[in-house]
């Protein structure tokens, strides 16, 4: 099973990979963690990553295609994965696309968790709100306004991704603001 999860922050689909992942026992790639364990193995792409960290630069689509590959290419991928944070543009869907060409692989589904910006917004607000009565400390990334603007980069960045994947007929779009379990019960529909 080799999947994409789409949709903007806040919309489950950390929820949801982690049920996928337990249900078909295949790994979920973060490009984050898959970035930082490649410049700990100090793998040839690893290094090109590290230097350009290094240097403070954004490293390139090129390096991360190159760290996805190795991954993918890794004994517990072999039946699948699920791609997290990749891809984040279109130019990573066509650069993800000619990657699985060459390893004649192909994505069994794109998933896109459909939500309503306004509602996301509120729950994020009031997560903040119940972690802050219970005595915890609110994540940088889970306040309002931070969490503004992750969501005004996705709609920037990412939201294209979906259309692109839509003009091929790969996109399956699920209701993400309904209740947990029936998100993942219409996703395992589209999984069959």
């Amino acid at each position: 099973m080799r999947l994409i999860l789409l949709g903007p922050p806040g919309a489950g689909k950390g929820t949801q990979a982690a049920r996928l992942v337990e249900k078909y026992g295949i790994p979920q790639l973060s490009t984050g963690d898959m970035l930082r364990a490649a410049v700990k193995a100090g793998s040839p792409v690893g290094l090109q990553a590290k230097a350009v960290m290094d240097a403070g630069g954004l490293v390139s689509d090129e390096i991360v295609v190159g760290i996805i590959s190795d991954r993918i290419a890794e004994a517990d991928a072999k039946n699948g994965f699920i791609l997290d944070g990749f891809p984040r543009t279109v130019a990573q869907a066509q650069a993800l696309d000619e990657l699985l060409a060459r390893k004649h692989m192909e994505l069994d589904a794109i998933i896109e968790l459909k939500v309503d910006e306004n509602a996301l917004m509120s729950r994020i607000e009031n997560r903040a709100r119940e972690t802050v009565a219970a005595g915890g400390t609110v994540r940088a990334d889970d306040n309002p306004e931070a969490f503004k603007v992750r969501l005004d980069a996705y709609r920037v960045q990412t939201a294209p991704v979906s259309a692109y994947y839509a003009s091929k007929g790969t996109l399956k779009v699920v209701d993400g603001m309904a209740a947990i379990d029936a998100v993942t019960k219409a996703i395992d529909a589209i999984l069959g």
